[in-house]
C-alpha cells in the first residue's frame, strides 16, 4: 500500500535546486514533512473497530532513498491495507491517505517557498 507523490518536471526542479545551491534545504524539507507524514499517520492509526492492539501504530516505519530526496512511510504490518481500505466484513478506517493528503499540501508549499 502506497501513495506516492511525484512531481513533473522533477529534472528542471533538480537543476535549479543545483543551480541555486539549495538542495541542502531540499533534503531538510523532505525530511522534515516525512517526518511530519510519520507522525500525522501515528495520530491517525486509532482503530476502533476490531481488535487493535497498537501493532499497526508502532509498525508505522520511516526511511529515506535518493540521496535524502525522497521520504518513505509506511505501515509494516501486513493486515495494514484491510484497516486502511476495509474488507467485506469490516469497514475501511483509513490512516494513511487522510495523512498523505494533509501533509502534501504543506510539502507542496515548502517547496514552492524554496525555489521562489
Amino acid at each position: 500500500m502506497a501513495y506516492r507523490m511525484t512531481f513533473r518536471g522533477d529534472k528542471e526542479l533538480m537543476r535549479k535546486l543545483n543551480r541555486m545551491s539549495k538542495m541542502k534545504e531540499a533534503k531538510a524539507i523532505v525530511k522534515d514533512n516525512t517526518t511530519q507524514l510519520q507522525g500525522k499517520m501515528m495520530n491517525n492509526a486509532i482503530f476502533t473497530k476490531g481488535y487493535s492492539v497498537g501493532a499497526t501504530k508502532r509498525s508505522i516505519a520511516i526511511s529515506f532513498e535518493n540521496g535524502g530526496l525522497t521520504g518513505l512511510v509506511e505501515p509494516k504490518t501486513k493486515y495494514s491495507p484491510y484497516l486502511e481500505f476495509g474488507t467485506r466484513y469490516m469497514s475501511a478506517q483509513p490512516f494513511v491517505g487522510i495523512s498523505f493528503h494533509q501533509q502534501v499540501k504543506t510539502f507542496y508549499k515548502d517547496m514552492h517557498n524554496l525555489v521562489k
